[in-house]
């Protein structure tokens, strides 16, 4: 099976993985499930990729626009519009066109939706691992190599997306987290580490759009440090009940070109109080819906963070 077999053969697969768990409810998983096979769609319809020709790359990009418009079905769960699950079973047979040499045509019909759509396919050649399913950090071989410094590692923005405070609304709290710093065996070893903050509900579903801090430039073994303030997109007072902040370590691995998510800590909104607040790291890969945990190590290696409340 020559590499334009295995790969659409991966990319079916992927495809039946995602409708399964739609299928099932599963509404996060595929979710997931879709944003990363759009993806890895999207990275060989650029303009860089040879492996198809410029009619296939549009129906790449066709395939991408149906991954990314069912995603965003799910995500508003209580629209009665949008892009069906059957829909997107159909889509299946588009991978299935990318093998012969004849053109076909696309087996659903495009939603005006999808002229909105405008692929964003990041540079350099690496995956965006959130799934836990790569090699051990042992393995790498950039361990020591980073000194503090600040890389130009391809997908990491070194001076991050963080939003400014929200004006404030009288009879409501605004929340500002102050994330101090990260313990971490091995801290040093570390290439372009950063903080990836987002709050959602308790179904998974994003309250307000995710946020990242600056790549850290210090270390103080066992700590990485951030000293940075993240303001929350809402007032507290208006998050839906069961909401928390999750908080993923990202860092950039040099041999395999990839960034991985390295553990993952959350706050809940019991736990918001002003003052220092330190929480426990999680196992990847990220559970937003809280429901299986795995500590990250039995060791005590936290992250710190500070709360100030904002009120009248």
């Amino acid at each position: 099976m020559g590499d334009k077999q295995k790969l659409v053969a991966r990319w079916r697969a992927s495809l039946t993985r995602g409708t399964g768990h739609d299928s099932w409810g599963q509404l996060v998983e595929a979710v997931d499930e879709y944003q990363m096979l759009s993806k890895q769609v999207l990275r060989e319809a650029s303009h860089e990729a040879t492996l198809f020709n410029d009619n296939q790359k549009r129906t790449l990009s066709k395939i991408a626009a149906c991954l990314d418009l069912r995603g965003k079905a799910l995500q508003s769960p209580d629209s009665t519009q949008g892009f069906t699950l059957e829909e997107l079973k159909k889509v299946d047979s588009a991978f299935g066109s990318l093998l012969t040499s004849s053109q076909s045509e696309f087996p659903v019909a495009m939603p005006a939706e999808a002229a909105l759509f405008r692929p964003q396919v990041k540079q350099g050649n690496f995956e965006l691992d959130l799934e836990g399913d790569e090699i051990d950090d042992e393995d790498d071989d950039e361990a020591g190599t980073n000194k503090g410094s600040v890389t130009a590692s391809p997908g990491i923005k070194p001076l991050g997306k963080l939003f400014p405070m929200m004006p404030h609304q009288k009879g409501t709290t605004n929340l500002v987290v102050r994330i101090e710093k990260i313990g971490l065996k091995d801290a040093s070893m570390y290439l372009d580490p950063y903080i990836v903050i987002s709050l959602k509900d308790n179904k998974g579903i994003d309250v307000a759009k995710p946020q990242e801090t600056p790549v850290a430039l210090r270390r103080e073994d066992p700590y990485i440090i951030y000293g940075v303030d993240v303001h929350l997109q809402k007032p507290l007072e208006k998050l839906p009940k069961g909401a928390a902040i999750f908080f993923e370590f990202r860092h950039y691995k040099l041999k395999k070109r990839t960034i991985s998510t390295k553990c993952f800590a959350f706050m809940e909104m019991d736990e918001i109080k002003p003052g220092p607040l330190v929480i426990e790291l999680y196992q990847k890969p990220t559970d937003f819906r809280r429901k299986k945990l795995s500590l990250l190590t039995t060791k005590p290696l936290y992250l710190h963070l500070y709360l100030n409340l904002i009120a009248d």
